[in-house]
């Protein structure tokens, strides 16, 4: 499979959209306090589109979305938010993951200074994931934000 990331355009939000929904089913959290209940989530293209907000998807040969992530702003000072990183099943476990959180986290460091994470405890993989990348767990959420579901948060110095 030829995989390639790219910023993401206004003809991928429904594909994504449907993509973190399937994600958050299969991990019990299509539920309010998460992503699931984003207003924002059936238009990525619009949320992620000024300085310092950015969002990427996974596509096939075929322009077919697979997977995605972005980088937020969030309201302390010279820190973002790395964003739903979500990826259909068939790809996971193929290293286009890592391509896209490095993506994610160089366009970071040009705008911030520290990466925050929040996430579900039963997602195992991606927890793993994001410690394997220099993320380490915090025993509260460093802000409070709209996704008060999530169980697990992460932090990474990024320079």
């Amino acid at each position: 499979m030829n995989l390639k990331i790219r910023e993401i355009q206004e003809k991928d939000n429904a594909q994504i959209e449907k993509i973190i929904r399937n994600c958050l089913i299969e991990f019990g959290g299509n539920r309010e306090g998460l992503a699931w209940a984003d207003p924002c989530l059936s238009k990525l293209s619009e949320e992620y589109k000024t300085e310092g907000n950015k969002y990427w998807v996974i596509v096939d040969e075929k322009d077919n979305v697979l997977g995605g992530c972005g980088i937020g702003e969030r309201e302390i000072e010279r820190v973002c938010e790395l964003q739903k990183m979500y990826c259909v099943q068939e790809i996971r476990g193929t290293g286009i993951a890592k391509k896209l959180m490095n993506i994610a986290l160089e366009y970071a460091k040009k705008y911030y200074d520290t990466c925050y994470i929040e996430t579900l405890s039963n997602m195992i993989a991606a927890n793993k994931f994001y410690q394997k990348y220099g993320f380490k767990k915090l025993d509260e959420p460093l802000i409070k934000t709209e996704h008060y579901a999530c169980d697990v948060w992460y932090i990474k110095k990024l320079n």
